[in-house]
Formats: C-alpha cells, sequence, structure tokens
C-alpha cells in the first residue's frame, strides 16, 4: 500500500542526509528519511570521520590563524586539478562558514584543541568522541523534529522526471513498500562497497579491495540515474584508497586499520621486489598515495617490511605483524621467494647513503626505484611484516547539480524536484582527488542546501 506523501523524501543515512532531513524538516516540510542500512550500522561511511574542512576568518576556540574562502577554494582547485565545478567549489567554501555553529545548534559537540588531545588543525575542526557521537546526535535531532526515519529500508530505483509527486518502490525488512514524496534529495553515496561496480573499470584486482566504511553504500541510484542521463562528473571507476592491513574485514574497518611507517621500512610486491621510494611522500598524503601504488599491483597487495628499529619507530598497529628473527623465515611466512627478499634487502644497503643525525638525510644512490629519505639500514632482528591492501573510501564518480542541490541532466533541463547531495556529487567538486576533512563538508554543506531547496517547493 502507499505510504503517506511527505512534501520531502530523502535517500540515505550519512551525514548528508541527515542535514538534508534537518534543514527541510526547520524549513517546514514534511520529512521521510530511508536509510538501506540497520540501525547499529546507522551513519554511512560518516560515522567513521573524524573532522571537516572549514572556512574561517578569525582564530576561534576551534582554530588557530585563518584559514579563508580563497584559500579553501584553491586547494580544492589544486586538488582536482582544475576540474572542480567553480560555482559549487565556492559555495562549499562560502558555506562552511556557518557550519560548525550550525551543527553545534543541532547538538554536534567539538573538539576544543585547547584541550590537548589533538593537534591544533588551522583548517578542520575534530569531532568530540568521532563521527560516531555526531552522527547520533544528529539522528536525535532529526528524531525529535519529527522526520520519519526508515532504517533497513532499499529503495529500488528513481526515475529521473519531475513529477508532481514521485512515487518510489522500496523494501524494509525485504517487504515491499511504496514511498509518496513531492521532492526527493538522494544521498546515498557512492558505489565503492560494490567490488563488481568497480571490477567494470578497475578490473579484477578490484576483487580484492577492502571497503574501509560502510557495506551498504553499493551505488545502484548513482548509476540508475546516470544511465537514465543524468549528468555525471568524475572519472568511472576513480576511487579514493588507503592503504591498509590486508587482515582488514571487508568493510567497516575505519580509520584504525590504516598501515603506517613505510619511511622505516622497505616495501615490497608479492615476489619481494621494491616497487616505489619509500621516503617519497611522508606528509599525510603517504596514506592515499599508498592506497593506489598498492591497487596497481596485479595482485593488489604488498609488504611492508621493518626491522626491530623501524618497528620501533612505526606507529603501532592494532594487527600483530608477522614477526621472524630472519629474512628469510619473513619470506618464508609470507609466502615471498626467500632469496629474493634477501636480495632485494642486500641491494638496498650496497646503494645506502648514510647521512648525519636527521634520518631524511639517509637516501639511496644507484637504486632504482631510490629511496630518497629515511634509508636507514634493515639490519637489526627481528624482523616485522604488515601486508597491505587498498582500501577504499570513497569512489570519484558522481552526479553533477546546480548550487541549489538540484540534479542536472546531460541533455534536458535541470530537475526541479530531485536533488542529491554528499558523495554523489561529491566528484563535481573533488574531481577523482582528496583533501582531508573535504567530504563531510560536502555533505553537510550540500546536505543543508538540498535541504532548504526542498523544502521551499
Amino acid at each position: 500500500m502507499p505510504s503517506h506523501t511527505h512534501d520531502v523524501l530523502v535517500i540515505g543515512g550519512g551525514l548528508a542526509a541527515l542535514c538534508a532531513a534537518i534543514s527541510a524538516r526547520e524549513h517546514g516540510a514534511t520529512v521521510q528519511m530511508v536509510d538501506r542500512a540497520p540501525t547499529y550500522q546507522r551513519g554511512g561511511n560518516s560515522r567513521h570521520s573524524r573532522n571537516l574542512r572549514i572556512a574561517h576568518e578569525a582564530p576561534s576556540a576551534l582554530f588557530p590563524g585563518r584559514y579563508t574562502v580563497e584559500e579553501f577554494v584553491e586547494d580544492l582547485r589544486q586538488t582536482s586539478q582544475g576540474c572542480c565545478d567553480d560555482a559549487l567549489t565556492r559555495t562549499l567554501a562560502e558555506g562552511s562558514l556557518t557550519l560548525p555553529a550550525w551543527l553545534q545548534a543541532q547538538g554536534v559537540h567539538f573538539e576544543r584543541p585547547a584541550q590537548g588531545t589533538l593537534p591544533w588543525s588551522r583548517k578542520t575542526a575534530f569531532f568530540l568522541g568521532g563521527g560516531r557521537n555526531m552522527i547520533n546526535a544528529l539522528f536525535a535531532r532529526a528524531q525529535a523534529l519529527g522526520v520519519d526515519i526508515l532504517q533497513d529500508t532499499r529503495v529500488e530505483d528513481v526515475v529521473l522526471e519531475d513529477r508532481e509527486v514521485h512515487e518510489i518502490q522500496a523494501r524494509q525488512h525485504d517487504q515491499p513498500l511504496t514511498l509518496r514524496a513531492r521532492r526527493v534529495i538522494v544521498c546515498s553515496g557512492g558505489y565503492q562497497a560494490d567490488r563488481e561496480a568497480l571490477a567494470a573499470t578497475r578490473g579484477d584486482a578490484a576483487q580484492g579491495f577492502i571497503v574501509r566504511g560502510s557495506p551498504h553504500v553499493r551505488g545502484e541510484l548513482l548509476l540508475s540515474l546516470l544511465r537514465q542521463g543524468a549528468a555525471p562528473s568524475g572519472q568511472p571507476g576513480a576511487c579514493h584508497l588507503v592503504a591498509v592491513n590486508a587482515r582488514s574485514p571487508d568493510a567497516d574497518g575505519g580509520i584504525v586499520t590504516r598501515v603506517d611507517g613505510m619511511p622505516w621500512g622497505l616495501v615490497v610486491d608479492t615476489h619481494g621486489h621494491r616497487f616505489r621510494d619509500e621516503g617519497e611522500i611522508i606528509s599525510p598524503r603517504r596514506y592515499s598515495a599508498w592506497g593506489r601504488w598498492v591497487a596497481e599491483r596485479p595482485d593488489a597487495r604488498a609488504h611492508l617490511i621493518l626491522d626491530a628499529r623501524g618497528h620501533a619507530r612505526a606507529p603501532t598497529s592494532i594487527y600483530a605483524p608477522v614477526v621472524a628473527d630472519t629474512l628469510e623465515a619473513l619470506a618464508m611466512q609470507l609466502g615471498i621467494p626467500p632469496q629474493n627478499l634477501v636480495n632485494t634487502v642486500e641491494c638496498y644497503h650496497q646503494a645506502r647513503v648514510p647521512g648525519g643525525d636527521d634520518p631524511e638525510t639517509h637516501h639511496t644512490q644507484g637504486l632504482e626505484p631510490p629511496k630518497s629519505r629515511c634509508a636507514l639500514p634493515l639490519s637489526q632482528p627481528p624482523y616485522f611484516a604488515h601486508t597491505m591492501a587498498p582500501g577504499v573510501t570513497f569512489t570519484g564518480h558522481g552526479l553533477r547539480v546546480d548550487t541549489q542541490g538540484r540534479i542536472r541532466r546531460s541533455q534536458d533541463p535541470t530537475c526541479q524536484t530531485l536533488l542529491a547531495a554528499g558523495m554523489i556529487m561529491s566528484p563535481a567538486i573533488l574531481g577523482t582527488g582528496y583533501v582531508a576533512g573535504a567530504a563531510l563538508t560536502i555533505g553537510a554543506v550540500f546536505g543543508r542546501i538540498a535541504g532548504d531547496t526542498a523544502s521551499r517547493g
């Protein structure tokens, strides 16, 4: 039987969906929000998050210094390699100015850097208690406002047509359900949890990718809308990848599954050969760089090898490393031809150029690929290893929207009653790149905008 007709239907359960639902409700609309995930997994990828990238013109309790709208815009232009939609990018940066106060009014709490639990960040604000606390606060606010929330409800499709009333077929607890609404906001994200969809452009290696976030973000609505003629953004198959421990769960492992410490050791492929400069990137971009480089290996796996000194320098992992007293024994445990690993380490040692007290001055000469920094010896047993896999955070392929959040078509006029917010449209701003905290800001800013637009009809 058809359900009650709401003014606004929001599809999704992450930060974008919650901000859209709350915004529409605050503007007087009746709102229904449907989330594919069961209650215990509600919140999409947002529950694994930590921070938002926010422009601000002066220091505050949340930020030191200034991070202007123009700086934010320029950061996004650089990370997207000039592929960002200028109007959307500026809308995002300007919309971020008021975001902390709005979220705080909804019950979200932020870390105060003066507490000393986190480093001062000029560009980002951190949630107190992380993304899960933020998500719980927003769900509580939405419920208090009277948003009708359905969990474990999968929307089967959305037709790319403007209608006076949209009738959308769904299934709740595997039972058919008809949803009715005058405007629809799609906040259901990309297709990172659908390995078959990734494999269509990335090949069989995608089967070995690990999903860092929600297993429910599968992209059926995104791909359907693109097939129907929605204007695309980004690039098919593009992903934000991070090097994670290969022992991580298939999905939902979050940030703690990251592998770190590459500058303090050597990274080899499954045959025992190096393939990248471990000292090339030591900034926070190293996580995504190694995710991409490991994904380029034929079997999408690699091993970080550390000796006792390197292991002591590397950040602690939640996964116990493989340990052995010799490189040969370590290789045997990893399934690497032992002599290959021994030869790799010997060639590395022969090419080392010792530096001074600063580890960054140690490098190699005549080695391919080189190790440009932190080329310390790998000679003190025992030896440790972490096997790495590409961890998918989100995809860089999505829809285009206008500055009011309305879905644009490739050929026909922009939709008036179908809108989108969050990662489903973020490639129009990020392209195939990423800067820390930007994804959540896109969800929150454009969720608010889409909710406001939808509430006004």
